[in-house]
């Protein structure tokens, strides 16, 4: 895949995740990803996920949630 086309494909998926930054910022975000090699030799949408990874938090259950509320 061209440069180009990576960047936006990586950027749209960021974009998917933080839908508050700047879409500008966000080119310049996966512009960084792709300078990383091993960033770079994944699928773009993979790289972003990946490079989100520390960061992103699953969904709690709401009764965990709650449970963990009450024990404080």
């Amino acid at each position: 895949m061209e440069r180009d086309d990576w960047i936006a494909v990586c950027a749209h998926q960021l974009q998917r995740q933080w839908r508050t930054v700047d879409p500008d910022q966000l080119d310049e975000v996966a512009a960084d990803l792709w300078r990383d090699p091993r960033l770079r030799a994944m699928a773009p949408a993979e790289a972003a996920v990946a490079w989100l990874a520390p960061v992103a938090h699953p969904p709690r259950r709401p009764e965990i949630a709650e449970r963990r509320m009450g024990e404080r």
